[in-house]
């Protein structure tokens, strides 16, 4: 009995695919992903960057020359995801290419999950991570510290940087269980964090963007103030709200970014002209 046993465990570790990837070609795939918009086109977006990124890793899994550019013309079919969370793909499909899994089944796990990671990343970097920390590091600057700009940058790219080289190894040590994890908490994640960043860009308008009028109704002797007297009994910052509404109203309607700069120092430059703002 125990002989057996002692067989049958060397034939399911002889059944194990060799681990092959070391944890210096991991973090190698995981500084080649910063270059992954490299070659953006609009053709196959970000594959150019995707393959760069995973040949570390195919390069040390297929020895022979006819089998890596089988694997690279694989990996060169349409890829689009947040560049801040494409590790944990990268360490799932190198797992997987490790483990010699078909090639319709890597793809397919390449293509389910840039989807929703890319919807994830929007929220939890540009709607959540981004408005905070720069929020954090504009009122130290509003201070009069130079320590702002570097507060956002040390705190930004720090979680950056997490993200990116955890969710390599996150990714390769987990494998494709680290498929269904994923893809059941992101619409949770997406929604949270989308709240969570709206609620810190809101709270913003009220802080960073400043207008007001000074003009004032003459009554007899005696004025009246329209931004003390009206506007903030109504509502406390109000033109700020009707002017960031605006400017949303106007982006929806497909005024460039640019534009919209351009109206708004056209606004300030006019209205403090003829002193009503």
């Amino acid at each position: 009995m125990a002989f057996e046993e002692q067989t049958n465990t060397r034939t399911a570790n002889a059944d194990q695919p060799e681990k092959r990837l070391s944890r210096t070609d991991l973090m190698r795939m995981a500084v080649r992903s910063f270059f992954l918009q490299s070659s953006f086109n609009y053709e196959r977006m970000q594959a150019g960057g995707w393959l760069y990124s995973l040949m570390p890793a195919l390069k040390k899994i297929y020895r022979k020359r006819e089998e890596l550019s089988d694997a690279m013309k694989r990996h060169l079919d349409f890829f689009n995801t947040h560049p801040f969370l494409v590790t944990p793909i990268l360490g799932i499909v190198a797992a997987m290419e490790e483990s010699r899994e078909k090639p319709d089944a890597i793809r397919g796990i390449k293509v389910g999950m840039m989807g929703p990671l890319g919807g994830v990343g929007d929220a939890v970097a540009w709607l959540t991570l981004l408005p905070i920390t720069a929020g954090i590091g504009a009122s130290i600057a509003m201070e009069g510290s130079l320590a702002g700009p570097i507060v956002f940058l040390l705190t930004f790219n720090a979680i950056h940087l997490m993200l990116r080289f955890g969710g390599i190894f996150y990714g390769y040590n987990t494998g494709v269980k680290a498929l269904q994890k994923l893809k059941s908490g992101t619409q949770a994640i997406s929604r949270a964090a989308s709240i969570v960043g709206l609620t810190v860009v809101g709270g913003m308008i009220a802080s960073y963007v400043k207008l007001s009028t000074p003009a004032k109704i003459p009554i007899g002797k005696e004025s009246f103030e329209i931004q003390k007297e009206l506007l903030d009994k109504v509502m406390p910052n109000l033109l700020p709200l009707t002017y960031t509404l605006l400017i949303f109203f106007l982006l929806k309607k497909g005024y460039s970014p640019l534009k919209l700069i351009g109206i708004t120092v056209l606004i300030g430059v006019a209205g403090k002209y003829f002193g009503v703002l």
